[in-house]
C-alpha cells in the first residue's frame, strides 16, 4: 500500500493477538485439524435462557425498534447503578452511568474522554492487548510498568511512582487480570488509590471479571476503598464474561458527572445507542439472579486447578495458581533455548508457533501482553479438551 494512503493513526494500530489466535485455531479446524484452543476471552457457555428470553421479548417490542438514548435506556441505567452498589458497594447515580458497545469501546471512550496528545498513561505488564491501542489513538503515549512471576503479577506503589514522569496522566488498573489471573488484595488497591489520588492521577479501573475470583480471594473496588478517588477515577465494566454474553456487545462506563456528559456526547455522535434488544437482555442479566454465574464460576474453579497442576507439572514451566478471571499465565523460561520438534525456542513466539504446527493446540504468547518468556492460557473450554490439550503440551515438551 503506498505512504499516506492511511492515516498515520490508524496505520499504527496492532491487530489483536488473541482474537489472531483464536481465528487461526478456528480456521485449523474447519481445515479438518484437531487443533485445542487455549486462545478464546469468553466463556464456553451459552449465554442463561432467562436473558434469551427477555432479548426474544424485547424484539417484539417496538420500542427497541427505534433509536434510544445514546448513553443508554434510563431503565439499564438504573439497574447498573444497583448492580454496582450491590456487587461492590459503590453507590453512583445512573446519570454516571454510560452504555457502550461491549468493554473495548468502554476503554476507547474512557481514555479518548481524558487522555491529550502527549499524556502519558502507566499500564503493568503483562496487560490485555487491547489498553495500549486507544491510548495512542487518543494521541498518548503507554508506559509500561513491568510486573512478573516473583510479584504475582502485581505492581506497587514503588514501582508507579518511579514511572511517574510530570505527563502521567491516567493509569489502567484491573483485577482480576487478563491475563495473568491475579486479583490484588484489598491494602493494595487501597495504597494504589491514595497514591494516584495524592498526585491527581486518573485510574480507569477494569472490573470486568469482578464475579470470577475463586477460594477465598475476593474482588475490592477502588472508589470504595479509596473514596477521594471517586472524582477521578473510571469504572469499565460489561456482561460479557460474567453472564456468557461476549457476543450481545455491552459493556458500560461509570465516571464523574462532567466526564459522564461528555462522554454520551461523545457517543451520540460515534455510534448513538447500543442495540435496544442487546440493553434488554443486559438488563435482564444484571437485575436477574446470579445462579447461572455461580454455576459457570464452579466450572472455571475445577478447570482452574486441573490446568494449574497440569501446567506447574510440565519441566521448564512455572506456574502461579490464577486467584480470577479464567487465565492461567505460567513462565516458560525453563523452556527457552530447548530444541523441541527440531526447532529451537528462542521466544514463547517461537514456542506457540511449534505447538500449533506439531502439537495442534493453541495458546497467546506472552509478547502479546508485554511479557515476553510468558504465556496466556484460558480455561474457558470443556474439561476434555482442556486434559487432551495439555496433555499434548506436556508431551511436546517432555
Amino acid at each position: 500500500m503506498s505512504a499516506g494512503r492511511l492515516s498515520n493513526r490508524i496505520a499504527s494500530i496492532a491487530p489483536s493477538a488473541t482474537l489472531a489466535v483464536t481465528n487461526k485455531a478456528k480456521e485449523l479446524r474447519a481445515a479438518g485439524k484437531p487443533v485445542i484452543g487455549f486462545g478464546a476471552g469468553e466463556p464456553d457457555f451459552a449465554t442463561p435462557d432467562h436473558i434469551v428470553e427477555a432479548a426474544v421479548a424485547a424484539c417484539r417490542d417496538t420500542k427497541y425498534h427505534r433509536y434510544g438514548p445514546a448513553g443508554g435506556y434510563p431503565e439499564l441505567k438504573e439497574a447498573l447503578a444497583a448492580k454496582t452498589e450491590r456487587d461492590s458497594g459503590y453507590v453512583v447515580d445512573p446519570s454516571q452511568v454510560v452504555v457502550t458497545n461491549g468493554g473495548k469501546h468502554a476503554v476507547y471512550n474512557a481514555l479518548a474522554a481524558i487522555v491529550n496528545p502527549g499524556d502519558e498513561v502507566l499500564i503493568p505488564t503483562p496487560f490485555w492487548t487491547t489498553y495500549p491501542e486507544p491510548v495512542r489513538l487518543a494521541g498518548g503515549e503507554p508506559v509500561f510498568v513491568e510486573t512478573d512471576i516473583l510479584s504475582g503479577f502485581r505492581t506497587s506503589v514503588d514501582a508507579l511512582e518511579a514511572a511517574r514522569t510530570p505527563r502521567t496522566k491516567a493509569l489502567i488498573f484491573v483485577s482480576p487480570s487478563n491475563p495473568s489471573g491475579g486479583v490484588y488484595p484489598a491494602d493494595e488497591i487501597r495504597a494504589i488509590g491514595e497514591w494516584a489520588a495524592a498526585n491527581d492521577i486518573w485510574v480507569l479501573t477494569d472490573e470486568i471479571y469482578e464475579h470470577l475470583t475463586y477460594g477465598d480471594v475476593a474482588h475490592a473496588s477502588m472508589p470504595v476503598l479509596v473514596p477521594e478517588m471517586a472524582d477521578r477515577c473510571l469504572v469499565l465494566n460489561g456482561v460479557a464474561k460474567t453472564y456468557a454474553m461476549t457476543g450481545w456487545r455491552v459493556g458500560w462506563i461509570i465516571a464523574p458527572p462532567d466526564v459522564a456528559k461528555a462522554l454520551n456526547s461523545l457517543q451520540s455522535h460515534q455510534t448513538s445507542n447500543v442495540a435496544g434488544v442487546a440493553q434488554a437482555a443486559a438488563l435482564a442479566a444484571v437485575s436477574g439472579p446470579l445462579t447461572a454465574v455461580e454455576e459457570m464460576k464452579a466450572a472455571f474453579d475445577r478447570r482452574r486447578q486441573v490446568m494449574h497442576s497440569m501446567l506447574d507439572g510440565i519441566v521448564g514451566v512455572e506456574c502461579l495458581e490464577p486467584e480470577g478471571a479464567f487465565y492461567a499465565f505460567p513462565s516458560f523460561a525453563g523452556v527457552i533455548g530447548r530444541e523441541i520438534g527440531g526447532v529451537t525456542i528462542d521466544s514463547t513466539l517461537t514456542l506457540a508457533d511449534v505447538a500449533l504446527e506439531q502439537a495442534n493446540i493453541a495458546f497467546v504468547p506472552g509478547e502479546a501482553f508485554g511479557s515476553p518468556g510468558y504465556a496466556r492460557f484460558s480455561f474457558a473450554l470443556g474439561d476434555d479438551d482442556l486434559g487432551e490439550g495439555l496433555g499434548r503440551l506436556a508431551e511436546l515438551l517432555s
